[in-house]
């Protein structure tokens, strides 16, 4: 797996992990919602989840946290700034 592709995955985590916060629930509640783990939601989180981490599921986070699915997949100057200085490492 690339470096870039891990980076996506880490940083589409980590805004799972924000808007979750935000919305005051906890990873378990965001697992039942989506019928899944809470063990599943925290490799999600952590970019760990990388195999099998699909289309479907992010709406189906993206829906049970009441977010557009874009604000999961767009990245801003800063994000990918992240990416360059991984790969110079």
């Amino acid at each position: 797996m690339s470096t870039d592709t891990k980076m996506v995955l880490r940083q589409i985590g980590a805004k799972i992990a924000y808007f979750r916060t935000l919305s005051g629930i906890s990873q378990k509640e965001l697992a039942d919602r989506i019928k899944t783990t809470q063990s599943t939601i925290s490799k999600v989180e952590n970019g760990s989840y990388n195999d099998n981490l699909n289309i479907a599921m992010l709406t189906e986070i993206a829906d049970a946290l009441e977010i557009d699915l874009a604000l999961l997949l767009e990245f801003n100057v800063y994000e990918k700034a992240m990416w360059e200085k991984v790969e110079e490492e």
